[in-house]
Parts: structure tokens; C-alpha cells; sequence
């Protein structure tokens, strides 16, 4: 009879390390920031790519909401030319 440990059982306690992660808040909440302005282009060019597409939710750290509003400033400075569509 083999008596052999399961990796799985090892795998399990050493990923949670006993404690919860910190819950960090996006940088427009954390400002208190009602609207994302359009105008602001160095925020919204912090949150492109260098071709020119938009990061991700989780590579920017914005939240659902604030980050469907990143999108519409982003796409209303597109249209008014105040940022690329593409490089």
C-alpha cells in the first residue's frame, strides 16, 4: 500500500496564506470624481495603450462604472481630435 501525500492538499494551503486581500478603490473614486472630463488628456492618455487602445479593467484599476465612463471621454476626445484613434 502506498501512502503518498496529495499535491493537491499542499497546493491549497499554500495559496491562501492565512489572510483576505485589501480591497484598493480606482483613482477617479479615490478622488471623488463625479465625471471623467474628456478634456483631461493626460489622464485618459495614461489609460491607452501606445497604439492607442484602451487598457483593460484590470491593467487600469478602474472600477465597472468609472471605466465605462473612461470610455466615453475617451471616445468623445477621439472624436473631437484631442486624442488618436490609432498611431
Amino acid at each position: 500500500m502506498e501512502t503518498r501525500r496529495s499535491n493537491n492538499n499542499r497546493r491549497k494551503s499554500s495559496t491562501f496564506r492565512g489572510g483576505v486581500r485589501e480591497q484598493t478603490q480606482c483613482r477617479f473614486c479615490r478622488r471623488g470624481e463625479k465625471y471623467v472630463d474628456y478634456k483631461d488628456i493626460d489622464t485618459l492618455a495614461r489609460l491607452l495603450t501606445n497604439r492607442g487602445k484602451i487598457y483593460s479593467r484590470k491593467r487600469s484599476g478602474n472600477c465597472a462604472g468609472c471605466q465605462r465612463k473612461v470610455k466615453r471621454a475617451i471616445k468623445r476626445a477621439r472624436y473631437m481630435a484631442l486624442l488618436p484613434f490609432s498611431t
